[in-house]
């Protein structure tokens, strides 16, 4: 198993500067912006992944090896890009229409 994190969006705002006169920046942070999955099953091949290689894992987005975190005991898969989810959008109009 490995360690998978997950991020999103920093913010939940477009432009957290440009909201609310006298917010601070940290009442828009989005609680979910990072989400770890402690025990995720990879492919054996990735068991010799070396730190900052890059993969695809399907339907998830592409992952980078931790550079820092990782370990030749421990694997840590951070994602840098997600797949947008196109069929979503398809099943979403369907709905509507």
């Amino acid at each position: 198993p490995a360690e998978v994190r997950l991020y999103d969006r920093l913010f939940s705002v477009p432009n957290p500067g440009m909201e609310k006169e006298g917010a601070h920046f940290t009442t828009y942070l989005n609680p979910n912006s990072l989400e770890t999955l402690a025990s995720a099953r990879i492919e054996p091949s990735l068991a010799d992944a070396e730190p900052g290689s890059r993969y695809q894992f399907e339907r998830l987005g592409y992952f980078c090896v931790d550079s820092v975190d990782s370990s030749d005991a421990s694997l840590v898969f951070n994602r840098t890009v997600t797949i947008r989810d196109a069929w979503a959008k398809i099943k979403e109009k369907e709905e509507l229409s």
